[in-house]
């Protein structure tokens, strides 16, 4: 998780709305923003320009508000995450804006818009691992990529040949079958929490289960890297923590982009290298676009 400011009821006097009486007359709006960032530097050496000034975050938020009028809630919302998300500190945000007096023609209390924006944001190539040994692998992971590929912003790119190795086992764990092993890489404009919940739901459409740690599966789908972009919270690392060490993930990625880096760690064609001989390849160019 990162570390979080909040700055709470910040107010100023809008014209925003549909309604021609809401732009002569304005109302006031209210605004809660919740930046996302890494207090660590700050803290350490108590140094205010290793974290973001709130003060003058709160003035950027009250000039949105009391700024160009807008039709839409959402419109005054976005406008406040772009204005945030321009300090470089900042990783994400999380805005609320609050509209007490919308022209509602019931009691009510309040009308407000919610929007959460990163920097993760844009459009960028994704390398996705994928692997299977339960069932009709190669016919699954075709299908998995079906699947991501009918997404309206997700696009498969390239994938490289298939893979056969052998499976990792906990010690003294049952034998499995080999694995079908290939990487994908996608373009894509999902943030990196968004993907991985496309996957995790392939995954689950697939009879993914999670009750064994290196257990045998139907299919796992795993983000691996997106270009030089960091990340880390309670459900994904990028890049893949493990990457450098699985040669059924690198030698794959050095065949479908053979000048690749893993970030932190160097070529990949070297990194898979190191590795040996990470099992047979089976089939070279085994998937179509649909």
């Amino acid at each position: 998780m990162s570390d979080r400011i909040t700055l709470t009821g910040l107010r100023a006097r809008g014209h925003h709305g549909v309604l021609a009486g809401e732009r002569e007359v304005g109302q006031v709006f209210t605004a809660d923003v919740v930046l996302h960032l890494d207090t660590r530097a700050a803290a350490a050496g108590d140094d205010l320009t290793a974290t973001v000034n709130y003060a003058e975050v709160a003035q950027d938020v009250v000039a949105v508000l009391s700024g160009p009028p807008a039709d839409l809630v959402e419109t005054v919302a976005a406008r406040i995450a772009e204005v945030v998300l321009r300090r470089p500190r900042v990783t994400a945000v999380d805005v609320t804006v609050h509209k007490p007096q919308a022209p509602v023609p019931v009691p009510f209390t309040d009308v407000t818009v919610h929007v959460h924006r990163d920097r993760a944001g844009g459009v960028r190539d994704v390398v996705l691992a994928l692997g299977a040994n339960l069932g009709d692998a190669r016919a699954t992971l075709a299908a998995a990529l079906h699947e991501l590929d009918r997404h309206p912003r997700v696009e498969v790119r390239a994938v490289s040949p298939l893979l056969r190795s052998a499976a990792v086992v906990l010690p003294g764990g049952q034998p499995q079958p080999d694995y079908l092993n290939a990487v994908a890489v996608l373009r894509t404009s999902l943030p990196p929490r968004e993907l991985l919940a496309l996957c995790q739901g392939v995954e689950l459409g697939h009879g993914r289960v999670r009750t064994e740690r290196w257990g045998a599966r139907t299919l796992d789908l795993d983000l691996v890297a997106a270009g030089d972009l960091t990340w880390q919270d309670a459900d994904l690392t990028l890049p893949h923590p493990r990457a450098h060490e699985r040669g059924f993930v690198l030698a794959p990625w050095a065949r479908v982009v053979p000048g690749a880096v893993l970030p932190g760690h160097g070529p990949v064609t070297e990194l898979a290298a190191a590795c040996g001989e990470p099992g047979e390849w089976v089939a070279e160019d085994w998937w179509e676009r649909a």
